[in-house]
């Protein structure tokens, strides 16, 4: 298992939790960004800078990504492409997403997508919480565990 980070939009908390556990479970853990990124020195962490672009980090993960991977993302187009490819995908709030539950995401967001674009106000999601940030510290947990 590798894990990959859609890391221009991860918050520095999930990012800091993520290095923890690369170090702890000795797995390789690699952020992809559109721009340069500070990582700790270690052997299972690193940072791939990509062109600016629209999704390019995104196809770059979706290349690299293979079955048995763990992708962090809250895009959940990226997430359905690394499903379909075998990964497993878990957001920044610690939801699991799989291929139960994608094609739901998928459209709920694709459905909120439209309205946005028709003018309707659909507001954002709620801040980024302490429960959030265990959420994901849990769920992270159990995935790197199960792989042993």
């Amino acid at each position: 298992m590798k894990i990959w980070v859609d890391a221009d939009a991860c918050p520095v908390v999930i990012k800091e939790i993520l290095f923890r556990a690369a170090n702890r479970a000795q797995v390789t853990t690699t952020l992809v960004a559109n721009q340069m990124l500070r990582v700790p020195p270690s052997p299972w962490i690193s940072a791939v800078q990509v062109p600016g672009g629209f999704d390019v980090a995104d196809q770059r993960i979706v290349q690299e990504a293979v079955a048995g991977d763990l992708v962090v993302t809250a895009d959940i187009p990226l997430a359905a492409q690394v499903i379909a490819r075998g990964a497993v995908v878990i957001d920044p709030r610690g939801e699991l997403l799989d291929a139960g539950n994608i094609q739901e995401r998928l459209t709920l967001r694709n459905f909120l997508d439209g309205l946005r674009s028709s003018g309707v106000e659909t507001g954002g999601p709620s801040a980024f919480s302490n429960a959030d940030r265990q959420a994901f510290a849990n769920q992270l947990d159990r995935l790197l565990a199960r792989r042993r």
